[in-house]
């Protein structure tokens, strides 16, 4: 069993999705995996790099043309994290029989075990408020806890998608309570559906960080 099929509820088995990026995906399965002389290890150092380079990118943009080189690089993310979520349900029909808590609940599934390589414990917890815990994170051992703030662009662009998609209202809204690179256990993140002041914590707090960033640089 793959494991992202891993989830217990009865409706698991009517949401339908497509991996991102699959015609890469079919040629690693079955042209590199299949073989002897490879190594799944280091995936992970390679993708290791390839984070790492997005955050100094940040950076480095911050500290050399401040607000605007940071903006570039958000909208890049965002657009990044759109074109994922937008492959993951294209040419897809919306699953019937799900209510809204268990499509958000199932769509962050694929998110974290799929697109983050992660490993997580998810809870419906009410219908309008889902969360999970990220056992483990590919990136836990090289971020410091302000490296994940690069995270929310693309998080905020598959949200994007699967919204304008119509799947989930927009009034649902994401927020962590603890960090793996801050030195909790795991990663807590919870999505609920706000309204009013509560439904802008997100962009509020991502505003907040890009503030702190450019003071760090002097800008």
């Amino acid at each position: 069993m793959a494991h992202w099929e891993n989830r217990k509820e009865k409706n698991w088995g009517k949401f339908r999705f497509n991996q991102p990026y699959a015609k890469g995906v079919k040629r690693l399965r079955e042209e590199v995996l299949s073989g002897k002389d490879f190594d799944p290890a280091v995936l992970w150092q390679w993708g290791t790099m390839q984070a790492m380079a997005v955050v100094q990118i940040l950076k480095d943009c911050e500290q050399e043309f401040g607000s605007r080189g940071q903006q570039v690089v958000n909208n890049s993310l965002r657009k990044i994290g759109y074109d994922v979520g937008s492959q993951i349900f294209t040419g897809l029909p919306k699953p019937e029989g799900l209510s809204e808590a268990e499509m958000v609940s199932f769509f962050t599934t694929v998110v974290n075990r799929i697109v983050y390589a992660s490993l997580e414990d998810p809870r419906i917890e009410a219908a309008d408020r889902i969360s999970f815990d990220i056992l483990w994170c590919p990136h836990q051992d090289q971020y410091s806890a302000f490296d994940c703030r690069v995270q929310r662009y693309l998080v905020q662009g598959m949200l994007d998608a699967v919204q304008d998609k119509g799947w989930v209202s927009p009034d649902w809204q994401v927020k962590f309570t603890c960090t793996i690179p801050s030195g909790a256990k795991v990663c807590t993140f919870v999505l609920w559906k706000a309204s009013g002041q509560k439904k802008a914590e997100w962009e509020l707090y991502t505003q907040k960080l890009e503030q702190r960033a450019l003071k760090e640089q002097g800008k």
